[in-house]
């Protein structure tokens, strides 16, 4: 590949991440950052490295994720996006390819992202949502949910709503800068934005409400949880099927 040919592209990709583990390319499984770049592979003829915004784990979706690549090709980008998708699998799609500045960074560019997660209510569950929402048919108290999610809203050090804290190489404080549940009929959504995300912090979030909305955890002793900076078994981990990255904002 010539130096001078070379161009920054922005993809940005919708997938279902059900079949997948993960974004990130790992033995043994087969991941979405794989498929993109063995799609490229094609239609460049060598090798290109695909970045992404963040790691979405073993069966999270994406509705939105953002990467970039740079690499040479003649094809401009609207015939680049169908080339793509005609070497991608069905449960993945590039939405948009956009050329980029040379500086432009998936992850580090970002200034942050908005994550979605949906939870089926009804009594029996909804077969057609049964890969995109945690099944939960009993009663949830959306008040103290909504009381408990203004706890959580504002910059705070989220070791305590995060897995494995030894991941983090900077720091666990993040600015959770809009938190909401809605409802939508039987379905809930519950939409997290911030200037960032440890390691499954959305899910234990999402855990976090909802046994607040059970009533087996108060909004004070998810108040003392947050201060204490420790992750204890109090806090569960929702399923992965139920989340969605919904937007990352640059």
């Amino acid at each position: 590949m010539r130096a001078e040919g070379r161009q920054n592209y922005k993809l940005t990709i919708a997938y279902d991440g059900t079949e997948y583990g993960g974004w990130q390319l790992q033995p043994n499984t087969v991941s979405i950052q794989q498929q993109i770049e063995s799609a490229l592979a094609i239609i460049v003829g060598e090798p290109v490295r695909v970045h992404g915004s963040g790691r979405t784990d073993a069966g999270v979706h994406a509705r939105a994720q953002v990467a970039h690549a740079i690499f040479s090709t003649r094809h401009p980008p609207t015939t680049l996006g169908r080339a793509l998708n005609a070497n991608l699998p069905a449960d993945i799609r590039v939405t948009a390819v956009q050329p980029v500045p040379v500086k432009f960074h998936a992850r580090f560019s970002a200034t942050g992202k908005e994550y979605r997660y949906q939870i089926d209510t009804r009594a029996a569950a909804d077969p057609f949502l049964r890969r995109y929402a945690w099944h939960h048919p009993w009663s949830l108290d959306l008040a103290a949910m909504r009381c408990a999610a203004k706890l959580i809203t504002g910059r705070h050090d989220f070791t305590a709503l995060s897995a494995n804290p030894l991941r983090v190489i900077d720091t666990p404080v993040r600015t959770v800068t809009k938190l909401t549940i809605r409802r939508h009929g039987p379905v809930l959504t519950i939409s997290v934005s911030a200037n960032g995300f440890l390691y499954k912090m959305v899910r234990s979030i999402t855990g976090a409400l909802v046994k607040v909305g059970e009533g087996r955890l108060t909004v004070p002793q998810l108040r003392d949880l947050l201060a204490g900076k420790r992750r204890t078994a109090l806090v569960e981990t929702a399923p992965a099927h139920g989340l969605f990255l919904w937007r990352v904002r640059y």
